[in-house]
């Protein structure tokens, strides 16, 4: 696959669940199509399509570590993000990043992954609990937080108190992922 194709395949209207299996599929033989992939998600940010977030998102669930070659890219292009969809599919990605750093410690990740990124990370996680977004980037940027919080200190108490202060007045799934965090924080003590 070119990147030309894949242009073209994201831009041929929307794409089904099975066809966007089988570009993932391609792309887990193209590492090299990642970054214009992402560059895409950037350009579908601003358009109001999500062909290309989507794809993304399916594609770091297979190939995780495609993502370490952008990690500039793709964490500057974090807080530029304002569809809805595109934040979805990007606050996932965040999560398993955080995951993959944090809780499964994985040596790739920790070597390659560096501060700076972590902390655009959570820059925009934070902006996106506190923003006017649907339930689910709240939900991945909450778990993402978290683990943050494991690196920077500040992180918990600050993400502690927005939940707090957000929980009362969230959706059914908000206020039962926020119940589940700030229970994980009081277990460490905050």
């Amino acid at each position: 696959m070119t990147e030309a194709q894949l242009h073209t395949l994201l831009n041929s209207g929307r794409l089904s669940k099975a066809q966007v299996s089988g570009l993932v599929m391609d792309l887990e033989q193209h590492p090299s199509l990642a970054n214009a992939l992402l560059q895409q998600v950037l350009l579908e940010d601003r358009e109001g399509t999500f062909n290309a977030s989507w794809t993304f998102d399916n594609l770091m669930r297979k190939k995780l570590v495609y993502l370490i070659p952008i990690m500039d890219d793709f964490t500057e292009g974090l807080s530029k993000l304002r569809s809805d969809s595109c934040i979805r599919s990007m606050a996932h990605v965040c999560e398993m990043v955080t995951m993959a750093y944090f809780k499964k410690k994985d040596s790739f990740f920790r070597n390659n992954i560096t501060d700076s990124h972590l902390e655009k990370i959570m820059t925009a996680c934070f902006d996106w609990l506190i923003g006017p977004l649907n339930i689910a980037p709240k939900v991945f940027a909450m778990t993402s937080l978290f683990y943050l919080g494991m690196k920077f200190d500040w992180v918990h108490p600050e993400l502690k108190l927005v939940l707090e202060n957000t929980t009362a007045t969230g959706t059914a799934g908000y206020k039962n992922r926020a119940k589940k965090t700030l229970d994980m924080l009081r277990g460490l003590g905050h």
